[in-house]
C-alpha cells in the first residue's frame, strides 16, 4: 500500500514539473513555430537563410533610432515598435515577407503581433540582435 502511494506521488510530482516547464517555454524558443500565433517565430539561422534567398524580404529593426544607430543588421529599416499603429500607413503590401527583430526579442514579438493584427500575412519574428551571430553595421 505504501509503495502504491509513493508511486502515485511520484507520478503527480512528475506531471506538475512537466506542466511547470511547458508553461515557461519562451514564445521565441528556437525553431518553434507556434500554430496559435498569427506570425512565425524563426531562429537567427532561419532568418539569415531567408535574407540570403530572397531579395524582396523586408527586414524591420523595431528598436529605437539610437539603438539602430549603434549597430544593426545590414539592410534593416528602423521602425520602432511603439510607432507601429493601426493608423500608420506602411510602404509595403500586406503580403510582403517581413522579418522583425529588436534587442532581445520582446519588442519584436510585440511588433510582429501588431503587424499581423493589421493584416500583414507573412510576418516572422526572429528575436533579438543579441542572438544574431552574423554581420552587423553602423552604416
Amino acid at each position: 500500500m505504501r509503495n502504491l502511494f509513493l508511486l502515485a506521488a511520484v507520478i503527480c510530482f512528475g506531471m506538475a514539473i512537466i506542466k511547470f516547464f511547458a508553461a515557461r517555454t519562451p514564445a521565441n524558443a528556437p525553431a518553434s513555430r507556434r500554430a496559435s500565433r498569427k506570425y512565425l517565430t524563426l531562429t537567427a539561422e532561419e532568418a539569415k537563410a531567408r535574407l540570403d534567398e530572397a531579395e524582396d524580404v523586408i527586414l524591420l529593426d523595431v528598436r529605437t533610432q539610437e539603438e539602430y544607430d549603434g549597430g544593426h543588421i545590414p539592410g534593416a529599416v528602423c521602425l520602432p515598435s511603439e510607432d507601429i499603429t493601426a493608423d500608420l500607413p506602411l510602404p509595403f503590401g500586406r503580403d510582403a515577407e517581413i522579418l522583425v527583430y529588436c534587442r532581445s526579442g520582446r519588442r519584436s514579438a510585440e511588433a510582429a503581433e501588431k503587424l499581423a493584427d493589421m493584416g500583414y500575412e507573412n510576418v516572422a519574428d526572429f528575436g533579438g540582435i543579441l542572438d544574431w551571430p552574423y554581420e552587423t553595421t553602423t552604416d
